[in-house]
């Protein structure tokens, strides 16, 4: 049982959303990495909760989803769709009324 908790505390596994190469010489590149990861996971998450909460109030109003997400810049519940970072892309589901954004 002790050789196991040892073996455990010295493990060299890693997180597996860890993407950091460990190596020293490039750890300023992985941080600038992990960085931008975080800045675009942010701005989606900003993105998505000012859409589905126009979504939201659509639907309150409407007591239906929106068709589509231009219904909610036609009905100003939006002036535009969120800028999200490039490589990634809006998709909507009107039978659930939830917007996402994924990878192109």
């Amino acid at each position: 049982m002790t050789a196991l908790l040892i073996n455990a505390a010295c493990s060299n596994d890693t997180d597996p959303d860890d993407h950091g190469s460990g190596n020293p010489a490039t750890a300023s590149v992985d941080y600038l990495g992990a960085i931008n990861q975080g800045k675009n996971k942010a701005v989606i998450d900003a993105a998505l909760l000012q859409v589905n909460n126009a979504l939201g109030q659509y639907q309150a109003t409407n007591f239906k989803p929106a068709p589509s997400l231009q219904q909610l810049i036609d009905d100003d519940l939006l002036n535009a769709l969120p800028q999200i970072p490039d490589g990634a892309q809006w998709q909507y589901d009107p039978q659930t009324g939830q917007a996402t954004v994924a990878s192109k």
